[in-house]
């Protein structure tokens, strides 16, 4: 089953990708999240991982060269599968094509996507808008607030809404205009990638045929795909609809006449996610289609089994809270880590006399603030310049030591955490640093950090220590290759020309990947890293 897999929009103001380097080539296997290629956007290099698996069969855009989003990128499939009837057209598509097949064994859950789409022509300069791709990572998006609503008119460059990403709220502005006819999400209501956000067009068009042929569970059709889609036949769920009884009131059931379960992929999901018997469910969309709005209200019978028997006086009780975009990307991000890179970790204890008397003077100057955590920054950056290997990254063929220095600082968020990176960390001084990492940390907080502002980093710093926490480790913020995990500064007895004296100590923590940087490796980075932040002077030199 061929698909089609075009340049993708990896930024929200992006209009056309250069490919600066495949990962893949045509005969390759791919799998689901492997990286396909390097994506050159008006913003930053960014990789492109597939959403498929298959054999890579076709390449559209070789290294160097530049296509505008949602043209052909490559086509993935079975292995020696014919693909001339997709290349013939012009190597051009605007949507997934997947052959559809009719007689193969169906799953137990019936997805009801393409087939429930649009197969007809859209009126005369109707566009319908589906949601954008904004971050590199972003699989769906939440609608956090509208600045138009239907009836607006709408101009070539106006903001349509404010977009929730797995990374940031981000302004989604308008490729067309017109007049905002129909709006498929309300605010806080979610939808995966390349699903139907709005449809604008000229003012007083009827569009409820076009939004009636989409759901939120199927793929939305952009306005180049009606050329595909005419060569289809009529909806397959007609025939489905026309198997049951015919009445006025909804279908009594979402199963249909061959045992199957008439389900939108987003309703299946969250049902599998709340451990719902899609069975016991009463399907209120179209021909009695289970959709997203049954699943979240949807409430078990209560069982009459404890007639007669003790009921304790206690109630369980608790709140569901819906996992938000940036919840479910640090779960994937982080597991992924965990679980292929192997970690290990070096701890070392500081001695901070020096530091705090350095800070204390440095701080007396007017105007002029900086924090611990600012000299954490200076000397990781200074010591990894002299220690490239843990300045590194790890691919399948090759190991990348960085010449750059990228420091990304975590910053923690109500939603969780996102790490704003200061580029070129090395070659700024501690108030320029500091200003940067407050600048970032403000906009963290207010979800205004652009993607530009958190790619990139080569390192990463965690520091709990204003929180209290004396000691932790940290997952790898990959694909870099370590990670430091900064405690509070702790008074306590310490040995100082054998006698015991008052002393201020600091315990860090070094994750490193096994794979790019060895044991020793590690050591002699923390030893150049506790030279730095034993005698900060030595930074100012």
């Amino acid at each position: 089953m061929a698909i089609v897999v075009n340049m993708p929009r990896l930024s929200d103001t992006m209009e056309e990708g250069t490919v600066a380097a495949w990962l893949k080539k045509v005969g390759d296997k791919i799998e689901e999240g492997d990286i396909l290629a390097e994506i050159e956007t008006d913003k930053a290099t960014m990789e492109f991982e597939s959403f498929n698996e298959g054999t890579l069969l076709h390449i559209g855009v070789q290294e160097g060269e530049t296509t505008k989003v949602d043209e052909l990128l490559a086509i993935i499939g079975d292995e020696g599968e014919d693909i001339s009837g997709l290349l013939n057209g012009g190597g051009n598509a605007s949507a997934e094509v997947k052959e559809e097949t009719t007689e193969e064994a169906a799953p137990e859950v019936e997805e009801a996507s393409e087939e429930t789409a649009a197969s007809a022509e859209l009126p005369e300069g109707v566009i319908v808008v589906t949601m954008p791709r904004l971050s590199d990572t972003m699989e769906e998006g939440t609608v956090a607030t509208w600045l138009k609503k239907v009836g607006d008119s709408v101009e070539e460059g106006d903001i349509l809404a404010e977009i929730e990403t797995d990374k940031a709220t981000m302004e989604f502005e308008s490729f067309q205009a017109g007049t905002l006819l129909y709006v498929g999400l309300q605010e806080g209501d979610s939808a995966k990638v390349d699903e139907l956000l709005a449809i604008i067009g000229p003012a007083g068009t009827d569009v409820s045929g076009v939004a009636a042929s989409f759901s939120t569970a199927a793929p939305a059709k952009k306005e180049e795909a009606p050329k595909a889609e005419a060569k289809k036949e009529a909806p397959k769920s007609a025939p489905v609809a026309a198997s049951k009884p015919k009445t006025s009131a909804p279908a009594p059931t979402p199963v249909t006449a061959n045992g199957r379960v008439y389900v939108s992929p987003l309703a299946k999901k969250l049902a599998e996610d709340k451990g719902i018997n899609l069975t016991k469910v009463q399907g209120s969309g179209e021909n009695g289609r289970i959709v997203k709005r049954d699943i979240e209200n949807y409430e078990p019978a209560a069982s009459a089994a404890s007639a007669g028997k003790f009921v304790p006086s206690g109630q369980e009780d608790f709140d569901d809270v819906d996992n938000s975009q940036m919840r479910k990307a640090i779960a994937k991000a982080l597991t992924n880590s965990k679980f292929t890179a192997p970690h290990y970790y070096l701890s070392v204890e500081f001695d901070m006399e020096n530091a705090m008397s350095f800070r204390g003077q440095f701080n007396s100057i007017p105007d002029t603030k900086i924090s611990y955590n600012d000299i954490v920054v200076k000397a990781c950056a200074l010591a990894l310049k002299a220690h490239p290997q843990v300045n590194s990254q790890w691919f399948a063929d090759k190991m990348r030591l960085n010449n750059h220095v990228h420091v990304g600082v975590a910053v923690a968020v109500p939603d969780g955490l996102v790490v704003p990176v200061v580029k070129f960390a090395n070659e700024q001084t501690l108030p320029q640093i500091g200003a940067a990492v407050r600048e970032l940390a403000g906009k963290a907080k207010n979800k205004k950090l652009t993607p530009d502002e958190m790619q990139g980093s080569t390192f990463t710093v965690s520091n709990l220590g204003m929180f209290g926490i004396d000691t932790f480790t940290s997952i790898i913020n990959q694909p870099n290759s370590a990670i430091l995990s900064v405690g509070n500064i702790v008074e306590k007895p310490v040995v100082k020309n054998g006698q015991i004296v008052v002393g201020h100590t600091m315990k860090l923590s070094l994750a490193c990947d096994h794979r790019t940087v060895d044991g020793a490796t590690g050591a002699q980075f923390l030893q150049t890293l506790k030279g730095y932040i034993e005698n900060p002077v030595t930074m100012l030199v």
